[in-house]
């Protein structure tokens, strides 16, 4: 009976799946030198691969780049016809080939070997040219692709990326790499939208509604029209004691405006710290159902204020 296409995407998965666990219980010997190589480089990490092990060198050399590791990939045929002289002595290079007999990859060796450039080899075997030129090996199981005629890149090129995540991931760790840093190298898109301080996009200074608590309502009304965000700080020598929302407006309509703005105030009002997550931020307003947040240092001095509009022109929603 001839397989479904569920039941060859299960076969697919589960073959990568058994070679992954492979390596992960046969993690390569190496694998700590060249953790312990990596951290002490003067340079970059120079990844390379041809064919299908050029796209996954691609995708290594950019995850490490991404979490604080400087790298760069170089294509082996560029390499021969000029960019060798971007691989510098500085620099550490790795090589993936499952084979290890990958003809492209002979001027980069031998450009390593001429110039003592420590060479990093990615491949399924000990005895190859790669192999036995290469300071380091990360060897990995010799496990079947999962393609029916067993020759088309899927679990060696699944393992070489898994591999290459484990080293970006150790390197990460093993230099502190904290999610400040992962916002200064990703800036843009979801990823820095998650990673972004409520510092980044509040409110400061005279752009604040600020009243007192013997400011008039009137004079606070006016304020908090001219300031456009729908409530008002009531600050006593510069730290938050209350806000003034539209909620006590309203439950203070009859005589408002013979009072004075912290008769009318909510007093201790929830604010958050400068330096928190803008989605924490997010996360409080929509719970209370308000759509602004003042922000406090930690003896409750005002330093800012942030929208739900800034969340959302941020990107966080």
């Amino acid at each position: 009976m001839a397989q479904t296409p569920t039941d060859i995407a299960r076969t697919v998965l589960t073959t990568e799946a058994e070679a992954l666990t492979r390596l992960a219980d046969e993690l390569p010997a190496a694998f700590e030198d060249v953790i312990t190589l990596l951290l002490h480089i003067n340079g970059r990490i120079i990844v390379s691969g041809m064919g299908k092990s050029g796209h996954v060198a691609g995708k290594i050399a950019a995850t490490l780049a991404s979490t604080g590791a400087p790298a760069q990939v170089v294509h082996p045929g560029e390499a021969s016809h000029g960019d060798l002289g971007m691989i510098t002595p500085d620099d550490v290079v790795i090589l993936i080939s499952n084979s290890g007999e990958t003809r492209e990859l002979a001027d980069m060796i031998a450009h390593c070997a001429r110039f003592s450039i420590p060479m990093i080899a990615m491949t399924r075997r000990a005895d190859s040219t790669l192999a036995r030129s290469a300071n380091h090996v990360l060897l990995m199981p010799d496990a079947p692709e999962a393609c029916a005629i067993g020759m088309a890149p899927t679990t060696s090129t699944t393992m070489a990326m898994a591999l290459g995540d484990a080293l970006a991931v150790a390197l990460m760790q093993k230099r502190g790499f904290d999610r400040q840093n992962f916002l200064a190298f990703h800036p843009g898109g979801s990823l820095g939208a998650q990673l972004l301080r409520v510092s980044a996009v509040m409110h400061r200074g005279d752009e604040l509604p600020v009243v007192s608590a013997e400011t008039p309502m009137g004079e606070a009304l006016v304020i908090m029209s001219q300031k456009g965000f729908g409530v008002a700080a009531l600050v006593e020598d510069g730290k938050l004691e209350g806000v003034i929302t539209d909620g006590d407006l309203r439950r203070n309509l009859e005589g408002l405006m013979d009072r004075k703005a912290g008769d009318v105030a909510t007093r201790n009002p929830r604010a958050i710290a400068p330096d928190a997550l803008l989605t924490e931020a997010l996360g409080m307003m929509n719970a209370r159902k308000i759509s602004a947040l003042f922000a406090v240092e930690e003896d409750r001095t005002l330093v800012g204020l942030v929208h739900i509009h800034d969340a959302l022109r941020a990107g966080v929603a």
